[in-house]
């Protein structure tokens, strides 16, 4: 005889009975019989949630979101799944890294089941496994990483720690969407050391910066000298030009050594002689 059959002739018959010595008339008391049916076979699954039912201790159906019924006592819900995207914090204090430097690493997990019955038969506590899991992983991923690629590149971190425990998870129908690392905290001292050696670094870049300068500066005035050598009256220009700019907003009086007047005296006009003479006006008509 079908189960569900023999479980209905039974209420029935134990309904029947108790209504019957009761005095109750038999279209009421079938009525009853079927309101309290329904009352405790009904159910309803919301639009994320994922009912798992045994019936006589076997899988029967995973019921998806909507009214669906069960029969009392030969059915049993075992597990009510979440589909939702969830998250999970975890955390790793005192992890060594590949460079035996110990940091606490902060990060969070984001995962959802994708599988209700493998999630609900394969595992006791698929959310404290996760926890778990992630938790190894992180130390893990923080083994086998350097200090600085830990500091540097999280997204590569992410990454190794999104499909590491993806990989791990998959078996009880858990997807993980993302991870990511929050904070990755260093000891006081080691703070200390790294700040003082950036700044070290950023006082060479600067110095070596300033040399190059100096260089190209050095470079320009070798050029402008050697243009001066060839042509006196160009330093000397330069030189009264200097002069000028120095004094005629502060109105300062400089005084020049004689030597200095009379070789101006003597290489200025033989530079305005090596232009040649000037032409003479033409007669206007």
């Amino acid at each position: 005889m079908n189960p569900i059959t023999l479980f209905l002739a039974i209420v029935l018959a134990a309904a029947g009975g108790l209504l019957a010595a009761a005095q109750v008339p038999l279209a009421a008391a079938i009525a009853f019989i079927l309101a309290a049916l329904v009352l405790f076979s009904l159910k309803m699954a919301n639009a994320w949630e994922k009912f798992v039912i045994l019936r006589v201790g076997k899988l029967h159906a995973v019921r998806g979101a909507g009214l669906f019924f069960i029969i009392p006592i030969i059915d049993s819900i075992i597990a009510v799944i979440d589909e939702r995207i969830q998250t999970t914090a975890f955390n790793a204090e005192q992890a060594l890294t590949r460079d035996t430097v110990p940091v606490n690493v902060d990060a969070v997990i984001f995962w959802h089941v994708h599988d209700a019955q493998k999630a609900a038969l394969n595992i006791t506590d698929y959310r404290q496994a996760i926890d778990r899991v992630a938790q190894t992983s992180l130390r893990e991923m923080i083994g086998s990483s350097m200090l600085s690629a830990l500091l540097s590149d999280r997204q590569s971190a992410d990454a190794v720690l999104r499909d590491t425990i993806g990989a791990k998870t998959a078996e009880w129908g858990i997807s993980v969407n993302a991870v990511e690392i929050r904070d990755v905290a260093i000891p006081v001292a080691l703070q200390d050391a790294m700040s003082r050696q950036a700044q070290a670094e950023r006082e060479k870049q600067a110095r070596v910066i300033l040399g190059s300068a100096e260089a190209e500066i050095a470079a320009k005035f070798v050029e402008a000298a050697r243009a001066y050598a060839d042509d006196p009256a160009a330093l000397h220009l330069r030189a009264m030009n200097i002069i000028y700019e120095t004094t005629k907003e502060r109105g300062t009086t400089i005084l020049l050594p004689t030597s200095m007047i009379d070789s101006m005296n003597i290489a200025l006009p033989a530079a305005f002689a090596h232009l040649g003479p000037a032409e003479p006006d033409k007669p206007k008509t």
